[in-house]
């Protein structure tokens, strides 16, 4: 059959001739890539050579640009090193980075920063893409076949169009509150799937697992404990509760009760 997601190498000899106009894109960049920008800078320009682009730092501004020349043959290959200058900026190293200039990996940077409100809460959720001494991150790459990396806001990743897809699923998912580890047993199971014929043409759905969010209703719970602490602890128990409850003041005795406490034991 005809493979409809093979992308077909462009040579120079396919090639028109020279651009009309300079296609330039820039981007900026955290100060804390500075130092390492300016040792792999001479290596950048050495790797986008071959391909007729001229890279440009300029400290002074803090941004990275990329521009094509009149030895550019490839349309594409701009937007290419505009996304390797965007890999750079969020702390993606030179040598995995470069990759992206090969026709079968694309790269997504997927901005996670506004999708929870709660510091605390993104932070956990955060930690979860990465899990314990990394393994989560991992098993993402190894299912996803993508290079993964997360930084501040964003998670930067690199690999095929179809490993790019699951992995934002996977990382949108994780910020909406359902745990990596359900994605990641529901890709496992796909790919042993796949590797049987017979089940090539049949709907996956009986195999794949299903995940219920479980209503244990304990936020209720916690308000009807509180509720019954407040209110002495059963019905007909709210009036006392109030008197003598732990956040309520013991009210006093007044002469009067004193009194009639002594002609009643009298």
């Amino acid at each position: 059959g005809i493979d409809h997601w093979k992308i077909d190498p462009f040579t120079k000899e396919q090639s028109s001739g020279e651009f009309l106009e300079t296609s330039t894109f820039s981007t900026l960049f955290p100060s804390y890539r500075e130092k390492y920008l300016k040792e792999i800078w001479p290596s950048l320009t050495k790797i986008l050579q071959p391909y007729g682009i001229t890279p440009t730092l300029n400290l002074i501004e803090g941004s990275m640009s990329v521009n094509t020349t009149k030895n550019t043959y490839d349309p594409f290959i701009i937007l290419k090193a505009r996304d390797l200058l965007k890999l750079l900026s969020r702390s993606v190293p030179l040598p995995q980075a470069s990759k992206i200039l090969q026709d079968d990996i694309q790269c997504d940077v997927i901005k996670i920063g506004g999708m929870v409100r709660n510091k605390q809460r993104f932070v956990k959720r955060r930690q979860r893409l990465i899990g314990p001494h990394g393994s989560t991150l991992k098993a993402i790459e190894l299912l996803t076949e993508c290079y993964m990396i997360v930084q501040g806001n964003t998670v930067s990743a690199m690999g095929p169009y179809k490993g790019l897809k699951q992995l934002r699923k996977i990382v949108e998912d994780c910020m909406n509150n359902i745990h990596p580890v359900y994605n990641i047993k529901t890709l496992m199971i796909k790919r042993e799937l796949a590797k049987n014929p017979e089940l090539a043409n049949e709907p996956w759905d009986r195999f794949l697992p299903k995940f219920k969010k479980s209503a244990s209703g304990g936020g209720s719970n916690k308000r009807k404990r509180n509720a019954e602490e407040r209110g002495g602890g059963g019905k007909g128990g709210g009036r006392a509760g109030e008197q003598e409850g732990e956040g309520y003041p013991r009210k006093k005795a007044r002469k009067e009760d004193h009194a009639n406490a002594n002609a009643n034991v009298n």
